[in-house]
């Protein structure tokens, strides 16, 4: 588990390299928006990864970084070690989304495709860094990345001190930001002098559903995995992962939604706040707006908002009213 003081002294540390992004309000639904997508890397990817790298020894740094991503979480490494003078090798899946490799390689990190899907990714880039000696860096299976995306619930906390009782939603692929949240909606508890209740809803695509097989069922034995705009959602969960018992420690539900009702949610965010977000970002949005989810004040981050011009273009064009 996080020691609580892992969550703070990770916000101390992220404060000169990250942007405190926008919290709106919706009161028509009653709904708090984090707007990520606006974060310098276009997605709450960056916490994570400057938390863990600006952890590193120099010798660390000096081996090399590698890392696997559907996309985000290897633009936020190469930022970081751009910035911070290291060298990065990101592996993708083919199916990656071009406007997110390209920004990984205009950060100056080498990118590797891999056949397959991110999972294949993601086991390459674990090979390739035992056998060059670098320093892996996992989207999610790391107490620093978790600490790191969790500054985003104590930032909205901050804001939100007043409020005790919020239902946050939180798009799930490998686990690490709901793991964050809920370890920082742990300790900012704790740290209040009145009793506050949170519920945390997790949220996959019915294309990629291996955390939510994990969650009811304890396995992901059997998971097919399908094609989804919530590409960074995608790809099962490494085994022994620490995000598997935190969260099963601070999730109370994991739903799925549908492809349709990812691209909808897209629309919607446009059509009304003149927001451009991602599909991964679009899954918590619409589980939101599907009802799955018992009504009252809820909190939802809007995780990203890389995705290619003319897809989002289409998608808006599609389900203009």
């Amino acid at each position: 588990m996080l020691p609580d003081a892992w969550l703070f002294e990770s916000q101390a540390r992220l404060s000169p390299y990250i942007l405190r992004t926008p919290i709106s309000y919706d009161a028509e639904l009653q709904l708090y928006l984090k707007w990520e997508n606006r974060q310098r890397s276009g997605s709450f990817k960056l916490r994570g990864a400057y938390n863990k790298i600006l952890s590193l020894q120099p010798w660390e740094l000096e081996r090399g970084i590698v890392t696997a991503s559907a996309g985000n979480h290897g633009r936020a490494v190469a930022l970081a070690c751009r910035e911070l003078t290291a060298k990065a090798t990101v592996f993708v899946p083919e199916y990656a989304v071009p406007v997110k490799v390209q920004a990984i390689q205009r950060a100056g990190a080498k990118v590797q495709v891999v056949p397959g899907g991110y999972s294949e990714a993601e086991w390459a880039g674990i090979r390739f860094a035992q056998e060059t000696d670098g320093t892996w860096i996992s989207p999610y299976n790391d107490g620093l990345v978790i600490a790191g995306q969790g500054t985003l619930a104590l930032e909205t906390m901050q804001e939100l001190a007043e409020i005790d009782e919020l239902t946050w939603i939180v798009p799930v692929g490998g686990g690490g930001l709901i793991a964050g949240i809920g370890a920082a909606l742990q300790a900012w508890r704790s740290r209040s002098n009145q009793p506050k209740r949170y519920r945390l809803v997790g949220v996959q695509s019915e294309a990629s559903p291996f955390f939510y097989a994990l969650f009811h069922r304890g396995t992901q034995a059997g998971v097919q995995e399908l094609p989804s705009l919530a590409d960074g959602l995608s790809g099962a969960v490494e085994q022994g992962s620490l995000t598997i018992p935190l969260v099963q420690r601070f999730v109370d539900d994991l739903v799925l939604v549908s492809e349709e009702e990812i691209e909808r949610a897209m629309a919607f965010a446009w059509h009304r706040y003149q927001e451009i977000i991602e599909g991964s970002a679009a899954a918590a949005l619409a589980a939101f707006l599907s009802g799955r989810i018992k009504p009252g004040l809820t909190v939802i981050p809007v995780t990203g908002g890389n995705v290619q011009a003319e897809i989002h273009r289409q998608i808006v064009e599609r389900f203009s009213n």
